[in-house]
């Protein structure tokens, strides 16, 4: 099991929990502000068997729109190991 911790733009943070939602993925949406300027983000914590993280990170690609921005970055996405999951 694993963790895709994924930091967007909160522009694209509505599609793409859509999609992942429709793909069977637990998603949970956290606003958070972050960055040089201090802007707007969402944080999502992605729930995903081992074999389906390149699934979620193929949909974070397909619906985060790209920056005009040379400096600025779509997403930022960190994919840790989930040694316990429980759910009560």
């Amino acid at each position: 099991m694993k963790m895709i911790l994924t930091i967007i733009n909160d522009e694209d943070s509505q599609a793409v929990f859509d999609a992942l939602h429709q793909a069977g993925f637990a998603v949970t949406r956290i606003d958070s502000t972050g960055g040089f300027f201090r802007l707007g983000n969402s944080t999502l914590m992605i729930g995903a068997e081992d074999e389906r993280v390149d699934a979620a990170i193929e949909i974070l690609n397909e619906h985060c729109l790209p920056n005009i921005e040379p400096a600025a970055r779509r997403a930022t996405i960190f994919v840790l190991n989930v040694e316990h999951f429980e759910q009560i």
